[in-house]
């Protein structure tokens, strides 16, 4: 943050020291002008053409509007945006809490979340957590594993803010699994997110599930061999690699009344673009 209002001060001195009354100063008089910007620092005095810095500092620093964008560009949704703001309300202490509950549940998620609901930027309730984890990017995705794993409700609600609709299966996988990371080894919370996957993926998707004749099983069925798949092909400890037919043979076997162009299309996928929940 301290670098960006830097620049946007050091944009405008640049703007303001490159003229003069009579037109662009030259090099020799910008070098005395620094020169005597150096001499004169202890009092802050203006030099012609120039700018406080000090001044213009502390104006950004009070700028509502400034802090109103670094809060709602790195922490999308808060409950108390959409709430008359208290007395006293002001958006700079406001993303200085935001950002120390961010660090508290990056060391403890149940701890952060308490600090967020404590402060009133948090409503107790399992959608506006959910939607504040979607739109924000600071969260620490291993802590935030843990918390959706203990939260099966807050996950229920986040999942259902993922829009499937006409993205292929894989790319699905992936933005979801940006979202919500795979844990790193099977089991049964990997199993509980494939299976909330296949039904939203479906949900948004009616029209292609009747045309292909698939289901929220086969889905989680397609899912199960596109994870397995990645793994194969991007392992450097896997030598042989799954050949297009082997993968097609082994998914048609699992699901039968899926497609040999789309399971050879999902095959394609994996193979250019890589893993679907790296």
């Amino acid at each position: 943050m301290g670098q960006g209002l830097w620049r946007v001060v050091r944009n405008q001195q640049l703007q303001q020291e490159g003229y003069s009354e009579q037109g662009y100063l030259t090099r020799e008089q910008s070098r005395r002008m620094a020169a005597n910007n150096v001499s004169n620092s202890n009092h802050r005095k203006q030099v012609q053409g120039g700018i406080d810095i000090y001044h213009l500092l502390k104006d950004l620093a009070n700028d509502e509007l400034l802090w109103q964008g670094l809060c709602k560009s790195t922490w999308g949704h808060c409950s108390i945006y959409n709430k008359n703001p208290p007395l006293g309300f002001s958006f700079r202490k406001l993303y200085m809490q935001l950002d120390e509950g961010s660090l508290t549940f990056n060391a403890n998620p149940d701890e952060g979340v308490n600090y967020f609901m404590s402060k009133g930027i948090l409503d107790d309730s399992p959608k506006e957590i959910a939607k504040f984890i979607f739109c924000t990017r600071t969260l620490n995705w291993k802590k935030l594993r843990i918390y959706l794993d203990e939260r099966r409700d807050v996950l229920d609600d986040l999942v259902t803010l993922h829009n499937f609709r006409n993205q292929f299966l894989p790319n699905a996988l992936r933005e979801f699994f940006r979202h919500i990371h795979a844990p790193e080894e099977r089991g049964e919370y990997l199993e509980t997110l494939i299976t909330k996957f296949s039904h939203r993926f479906c949900a948004c998707n009616p029209d292609l599930m009747r045309e292909l004749g698939l289901s929220p099983d086969a889905v989680y069925v397609l899912c199960y061999s596109l994870i397995l798949l990645s793994i194969d092909l991007t392992s450097p400890h896997v030598k042989n690699k799954m050949s297009k037919r082997e993968f097609i043979r082994n998914t048609r076997r699992a699901a039968q009344n899926i497609s040999e162009d789309f399971v050879g299309h999902l095959y394609d996928n994996i193979y250019l673009i890589g893993h679907v929940a790296a």
